[in-house]
């Protein structure tokens, strides 16, 4: 299967003062291109930090990361910026919507950094609202929204630009059991429907069920994983 996401020997250490943090410690990860990979570890096992990494938003102190072929861990900043907004959708756990924007307004933010023109932009948001069920929330402020639905907004965000990787930190953490389902059955389609390679950060073993695989990470390093059907069967 085609590799989208190759991570090699990857360490990453943070500084504090006179101090080192070690928090990855040589992880090694091939994500295939259509998978839906779930995080599962410990606070302060370097599920997000693995995520940050693989989706540029942090680099490694050691090893290499190629995302679709680019070995994005030698991208200057300015490389690495133009990269993510092209390449990356990201979905976290508090929404990080605009209060002052409605709904269509947020979803078209990441295509201002495009060339496509106004029509183009309403296209393309008016299609992503569509595919999360929010066609008719479009003018809403996010202030007129259920917390469900303002998660349903930001996914339509995060798909927008079509990008090549979603990531997703704990994207069920602030919501109730019925609009957690909703969400990450959301997620579950756009995996099987729209073929979107997903790798989702999250503490709950539910919503790893959802994904087609779970790694779990100890202490910055890969310890097992499990596929879809043994978790079920669990």
């Amino acid at each position: 299967m085609d590799t989208l996401v190759d991570i090699n020997n990857v360490r990453k250490v943070y500084k504090r003062d006179a101090f080192e943090v070690p928090v990855l410690n040589g992880v090694t990860l091939e994500v295939p291109r259509g998978d839906f990979l779930a995080l599962m570890g410990p606070s302060g096992s370097g599920k997000t930090t693995l995520l940050n990494l693989m989706a540029g938003i942090d680099r490694p102190t050691a090893g290499s990361i190629f995302v679709d072929g680019k070995e994005i861990s030698r991208f200057s900043e300015t490389q690495l910026a133009s990269w993510r907004a092209r390449h990356v959708g990201f979905i976290f756990q508090m929404y990080n919507l605009i209060p002052v924007l409605n709904a269509a307004e947020n979803v078209e933010l990441p295509l201002l950094l495009t060339k496509l023109s106004k029509k183009e932009r309403r296209e393309h948001v008016h299609a992503a609202l569509g595919i999360v069920g929010l066609e008719d929330r479009s003018l809403h402020y996010p202030r007129q929204l259920s917390g469900g639905q303002e998660q349903r907004v930001a996914i339509a965000r995060a798909i927008v630009t079509d990008p090549t990787l979603l990531v997703a930190d704990e994207p069920t953490g602030d919501l109730d059991a019925k609009n957690a389902q909703e969400t990450l059955d959301l997620l579950q389609r756009l995996n099987t429907e729209y073929q979107k390679t997903i790798v989702m950060v999250t503490h709950d073993p539910k919503a790893a069920l959802h994904a087609k695989r779970t790694l779990h990470l100890e202490k910055g390093l890969l310890v097992n994983g499990y596929n879809l059907d043994t978790m079920a069967s669990a």
